[in-house]
């Protein structure tokens, strides 16, 4: 079930593992949720009903919208595959891409140009979307995806990618140079999702045990 306010949105027969709003900041009015249930659904929030259930073929780990005008759909699986939809045409995908690991998470940059997707096969890929194609790879002596919904993000300015490990790190990389930057160490056990304050000045992981430590600078 997706919840929304006081509002339960019911429709998805097994854990919901992510919800995004679709369109310019939600005015659309819609959310899309993925699903170990193997779909993906759309939710019309003036409803309260799913509009469209699409079958993805794989236990979804994470969704992200990739339009203003609420159409484009991109899914990452269990199977290694990223999935890109039209949800104007909910049969088929449009596109896919697929990697030599199940996809934990994907973090969606602001001008909606690039995707970055958490592999694990212990990587972070860049993919540009304009042109359809890995533009490069981040990884790192000691990284260890940490688990099958490991999320990682990418800063506001697209200028760093950052993802938290088993061995209770967090690990920073350079986009433009592709270097590894920082690891950051305070955590006692596996890191599993990593959120950039908007502004980008900060950084916010979370652990296993339910521990959210805040970096500064990063």
């Amino acid at each position: 079930m997706v919840v929304f306010r006081e509002h339960t949105l019911t429709g998805h027969s097994n854990k919901v593992m992510a919800a995004r709003f679709m369109g310019n900041s939600g005015g659309a009015g819609k959310v899309v949720s993925g699903s170990q249930d193997r779909t993906l659904k759309i939710w019309d929030l003036r409803s309260r009903s799913c509009a469209m259930t699409i079958f993805a073929g794989s236990v979804c780990n994470d969704v992200v919208a990739t339009d203003w005008l609420a159409t484009g759909i991109i899914s990452g699986h269990f199977d290694k595959k990223i999935r890109f939809w039209d949800a104007r045409h909910q049969k088929n995908a449009v596109s896919e891409v697929e990697f030599q690991g199940k996809i934990t998470s994907l973090s969606l940059s602001k001008d909606l140009k690039y995707l970055l997707a958490c592999v694990r096969d212990d990587s972070l890929k860049l993919l540009d979307l304009q042109m359809n194609q890995v533009l490069d790879s981040y990884s790192a002596d000691g990284f260890h995806v940490s688990c099958d919904w490991c999320r990682a993000a990418m800063s506001p300015d697209c200028s760093l990618v950052a993802a938290g490990s088993s061995d209770g790190c967090v690990y920073v990389w350079n986009v433009s140079s592709g270097r590894l930057e920082k690891v950051l160490r305070e955590h006692g056990t596996s890191v599993i999702a990593c959120t950039w304050q908007p502004g980008g000045n900060f950084l916010a992981s979370c652990d296993k045990n339910k521990r959210i430590v805040l970096w500064s600078p990063v």
